[in-house]
């Protein structure tokens, strides 16, 4: 018999016993929807996590200094740090820094191109590093220059204003002035504060701030300051290539001898950070990976399940079909068409189903709504598993005898 003739009688069939296609139709329904959905948020999650933060990872780490005595020589304090750090064999560079990038705490301002108050702004974090601070976060000059170890100034809470210059990265240079060429964006003016000046002598690559949901995560801007609030500074360490850890225990060998009247402690990698900063992103994939493949696992077993309890209610009609000449190919063909039907209907169903659910989160929790061509590949899929699912139940209904036909019971 040819297929398409066979879809009336499979189709009469199942009106017959239709609770248990409905409930598999139902089940596959529910697992598309939620399976889309979960595979859309983990690629956006894992997009997220792939982001380059901009800075050596793998070799660099931080540490803190928090002076606690009443006459602490911080200044002082900080440039013999930083000498003896540099001079340290498994240390590339170092500087003092106010924010760590992606870490979740640090300082933004705004910046616009024209003083006053009401005029455009753009978003920026700020970084206060020495005239080291390039190398030391691996961040690569595209124009103009560094700063220079006499335009530093040391900043504790108490100063007022800003430095002079400021470098940006090319993120906020093209916020600032769009259809700009990133030479062209060298000695221009931006102001903070509504009219306080800054002129903008360098602009890099790239260097994220320290909040990883912010829409201007790419926005950063460098001030030239040794930052030591309450007599507390913090090292941004980079090491030289695969010395990290060396470099780590150097460090915190050399700041515990010189850790009279103050406390050396927050000692961390860089690569822990990331991992703290997206360990709820990298949980949930985990959390939706593993719902994933229990209700795959589940629709499949309902789908081998169901047809296997029709090949044992229809063995003698299975047997007559073949004693009345039907190949094991065209049983095998029956029940996949028969399976065919019902994943239809849970696809389809489903596939209405995602849609109203990305709606929903797109909503209620700013999610992304999610690209078209998720719900035709999960359907596909979803069809390719009723298909193996049901395969080994139809091969044992082909190997049903027409002897079977004879029997009463």
């Amino acid at each position: 018999m040819n297929a398409s003739l066979e879809l009336g009688p499979i189709f009469r069939t199942l009106l017959r016993n239709k609770m248990g296609a409905l409930l598999i139709a139902l089940q596959i329904a529910v697992t598309m929807t939620i399976v889309v959905n979960a595979i859309f948020i983990i690629d956006e999650r894992e997009a997220l996590m792939a982001r380059v933060s901009g800075v050596d990872e793998a070799d660099s780490f931080y540490v803190n200094s928090n002076g606690f005595a009443s006459d602490f020589d911080n200044p002082n304090t900080i440039q013999e740090d930083l000498r003896q750090i540099r001079a340290l064999p498994s240390v590339r560079n170092v500087t003092t820094i106010n924010a760590i990038p992606i870490s979740g705490g640090g300082w933004s301002m705004s910046l616009q191109t024209e003083a006053g108050e009401g005029k455009d702004d753009v978003a920026t974090a700020v970084y206060m590093v020495d005239h080291h601070g390039l190398e030391a976060l691996d961040v690569q000059l595209l124009a103009g220059q560094n700063f220079t170890e006499q335009e530093l100034r040391y900043r504790d809470g108490s100063e007022e204003g800003w430095p002079q210059n400021i470098i940006i990265t090319q993120a906020l240079a093209n916020d600032l002035f769009p259809d700009t060429a990133i030479d062209e964006v060298i000695g221009k003016t931006t102001y903070i504060n509504n009219d306080e000046p800054m002129q903008i002598i360098g602009v890099i690559d790239a260097l994220q701030a320290p909040w990883i949901g912010w829409e201007q995560l790419e926005n950063t801007m460098l001030s030239p300051e040794y930052f030591a609030f309450n007599n507390s500074t913090t090292y941004f360490v980079r090491a030289q290539d695969g010395m990290r850890d060396q470099a780590m225990r150097a460090v915190e060998e050399y700041l515990a001898q010189r850790a009279n009247e103050r406390l050396v402690r927050g000692m961390e990698s860089f690569e822990n950070v990331r991992n703290e900063s997206y360990g709820f992103h990298a949980a949930m994939i985990k959390i939706l990976t593993i719902v994933m493949a229990t209700l795959v696992l589940i629709t499949g077993m309902g789908i081998v399940g169901l047809a296997s309890f029709n090949v044992n209610k229809r063995k003698k009609q299975i047997g007559t079909r073949r004693a009345l000449g039907a190949t094991q190919w065209q049983i095998v063909r029956y029940f996949m068409l028969e399976n065919f039907m019902i994943t239809s209907i849970g696809v389809l169903t489903g596939a209405a189903l995602s849609i109203g659910l990305n709606i929903l989160l797109v909503n209620f929790f700013e999610l992304n709504r999610i690209s078209w061509y998720y719900i035709p590949i999960g359907m596909l899929c979803l069809w390719v598993l009723g298909q193996l699912a049901v395969l080994g139940p139809a091969k044992k209904a082909a190997n049903i005898p027409p002897a079977m036909a004879t029997r009463t019971v």
